[in-house]
């Protein structure tokens, strides 16, 4: 692997064990050092994996300068740095050709092992079980409003503070799902008859989980793939965005390229009628963050390979009325692709 540095703490954790907020991972040709502040030195030399020294400073930046100072190259991501340090890494490392490129580490692990695939399905087996707790608390939920579910809901996924969350859930009722990221109403009041989008991930041992159901809020309610819905026109959306999912899951295969892939689900909501409506991508890769490599967007031109992991979560959007989307996860194996 190329000389690089990365302050990202699931980049760091991913290369060496560890990770802090105040920490850069340095990787030489021949030597790794995790170079913290003396708040960390302990847990870092715990937890670093054999063969990375642990160098404390207070200036992190100098200390990399002065542990880089005969590297010919030093590669790192240009997102995660300042202009600030980047001119002054620049002035310090003197002969040291700095090569920013997007994406850098991300790029490291868009291909899973079989013990990191282990643990995402292990964390969205453990999602998947918060779930039909949250809906069983739902069924007996009428008249609380969205942003006590919300909150509500981090008590079941999270077990109590056992496990963190992948990122701050979406639970949204009739026209607040038609908000793809909305954020929790303080007045919106769960009834019978309403729609309720839940978007909601666990991290275990790091890795995240993503699943999203969108389900009618009636006798015997659950997130369970189908659903039946009074209003006619909306239960036609359901059953499209439902055919869009499966119809992704089912036909994409190894080699195609993440826009042949979101191709599928657009066409199915485009033939529908719905294609103004659909508003994001079918899909985004997952791991230690919440959104990795690959893209299954319209404009990616990544080729999927096995042992990538990435979500198919197609959605139609009707603003004012209501949002449905149906998301699972998904590991490329034997060329096609597997539900976590």
């Amino acid at each position: 692997m190329n000389p690089h540095f990365t302050t990202d703490e699931n980049a760091q954790y991913f290369a060496c064990g560890y990770s802090c907020d105040h920490g850069i991972f340095l990787q030489l040709e021949d030597r790794a050092f995790f170079i913290t502040d003396a708040r960390y030195t302990l847990e870092a030399r715990a937890g670093v994996c054999a063969g990375v020294e642990v160098v404390e400073t207070f200036d992190l930046w100098a200390k990399l300068i002065e542990l880089a100072q005969k590297t010919p190259k030093l590669y790192f991501d240009k997102a995660q740095i300042s202009l600030q340090v980047y001119e002054r890494l620049t002035a310090g490392l003197g002969g040291c050709e700095l090569v920013g490129e997007s994406d850098y580490h991300r790029k490291q692990r868009v291909v899973k092992n079989e013990a990191e695939i282990a643990l995402l399905k292990r964390a969205q087996a453990l999602n998947v079980q918060a779930f039909e707790s949250f809906a069983r608390h739902v069924a007996n939920a009428q008249g609380h409003v969205e942003r006590a579910l919300q909150f509500k809901s981090k008590e079941f996924l999270t077990c109590n503070g056992e496990f963190d969350l992948s990122f701050e859930p979406i639970v949204a009722i009739n026209a607040n799902a038609a908000k793809p990221h909305a954020l929790p109403s303080p007045e919106a009041r769960l009834q019978r008859g309403d729609l309720l989008l839940a978007d909601m991930g666990i991290k275990y041992q790091r890795y995240c989980a993503d699943r999203t159901r969108t389900a009618y809020f009636g006798e015997d309610f659950g997130f369970e793939r189908t659903q039946h819905f009074k209003d006619q026109t909306l239960q036609k959306i359901y059953d499209v965005v439902r055919k869009a999912q499966e119809s992704t899951i089912e036909n994409l295969r190894a080699g195609m390229t993440g826009k042949e892939i979101d191709a599928i689900a657009r066409g199915v909501i485009t033939e529908s009628g719905y294609g103004e409506f659909f508003s994001h991508s079918t899909g985004h890769g997952i791991g230690l963050d919440i959104h990795e490599l690959p893209s299954i967007s319209p404009r990616s031109e990544a080729i999927i390979e096995e042992g990538m992991v990435f979500s198919v979560e197609p959605g139609i959007y009707i603003p004012g009325q209501y949002g449905v989307r149906i998301e699972d996860l998904v590991v490329i194996k034997h060329s096609r692709a597997e539900v976590l």
